[in-house]
């Protein structure tokens, strides 16, 4: 798959394409309903397939601290679309200008002048241009003009209620991992590089990996049983731990949030490494206790109830 960031990097090689644009945060049932429609076109038009994403997204420019938790960051975004057979990925940076483009200009300069796109897949409730000005309508007019067409993308719903972005982070804040992988088509997951953090995990008995979030807001708040792969590498294995997403208000923090993961009876060097942490289970939510004697209690009641229904599960 190849990436493009930004109109500039747009050469005549990729005028030609089918495709559609969205945030396509979490790459979600729904999402991977609309790419299956990409490449059946794509296949019968004998084009490339095309995804066009925002950076940061724009929810997260117009208001950052309010804009809700992503689902995946940028780089696992790319390797789930890579996945879903997408042939080329445009990230254009949502900034002032791309903000006070016309829906007419965006037209014109993206879809037309940048891509020459042949057929456009998006929501019949899209919305973009300034003010939000352009819709799905004003797409259809444009097709006809500028010979491309525009389709609708089907809603996909699980349970009789859409699955969307929104309803994603609705299930995983209330802990219902069974649904979260039925709207993914995969257990929800958080991956990134092991970092040096406080190591206070080893004066409580229980070592962490401090895992890069990179995220303002993070989808998930509590202590989780999980199970992790290093690397990358699914044919390694995983390994069963617990894992704390938060503030940690018991000791003095930076304002941001954390994953920290302790993987039990795992003996290595963890630091540099990739992490993907496969969530599966709450515990509790996230507390400030009052004493370090009392977060380390807390953490071996953790572990313990997170063995306990391990070995329950390999039972069954």
């Amino acid at each position: 798959m190849e990436l493009v960031r930004g109109l500039h990097n747009l050469r005549p090689r990729h005028r030609g394409c089918v495709a559609t644009i969205g945030n396509f945060d979490g790459v979600h049932a729904g999402h991977q309903a609309i790419l299956k429609r990409l490449r059946s076109h794509s296949a019968r038009m004998g084009l490339p397939g095309c995804v066009v994403i925002f950076e940061p997204q724009p929810r997260e420019y117009f208001a950052p601290n309010a804009a809700p938790p992503r689902l995946t960051r940028l780089r696992d975004k790319l390797m789930l679309l890579e996945a879903e057979g997408v042939d080329r990925v445009l990230c254009l940076a949502f900034n002032r200008r791309l903000r006070e483009l016309s829906a007419e200009e965006f037209v014109q300069q993206v879809l037309i002048d940048g891509l020459g796109v042949k057929h456009l897949e998006v929501g019949d409730d899209f919305r973009f241009g300034c003010d939000r000005s352009g819709d799905f309508a004003f797409l259809e007019g444009s097709g006809e003009r500028h010979g491309f067409t525009v389709e609708a993308a089907n809603t996909v719903a699980e349970s009789g209620d859409r699955i969307s972005s929104t309803r994603l982070r609705q299930v995983l804040a209330d802990g219902d991992f069974e649904l979260a992988e039925r709207l993914l088509g995969r257990p929800f997951s958080i991956s990134g590089r092991v970092m040096y953090g406080q190591q206070l995990g080893r004066t409580l008995g229980a070592p962490t990996a401090n895992v890069q979030l990179k995220r303002l807001h993070a989808p998930l708040k509590g202590v989780f049983r999980v199970s992790a792969v290093l690397d990358e590498d699914p044919f390694k294995g995983s390994h069963q731990g617990v894992a704390n997403i938060g503030m940690r208000p018991t000791v003095e923090g930076d304002g941001q949030p954390h994953l920290e993961v302790h993987l039990l009876d795992f003996k290595g060097n963890l630091y540099g490494r990739h992490l993907t942490v496969l969530f599966h289970e709450k515990l509790r939510d996230e507390q400030r206790f009052d004493s370090l004697d009392a977060l380390q209690a807390a953490i071996t009641a953790d572990i313990a109830a997170a063995r306990a229904q391990w070995a329950s599960d390999s039972n069954k």
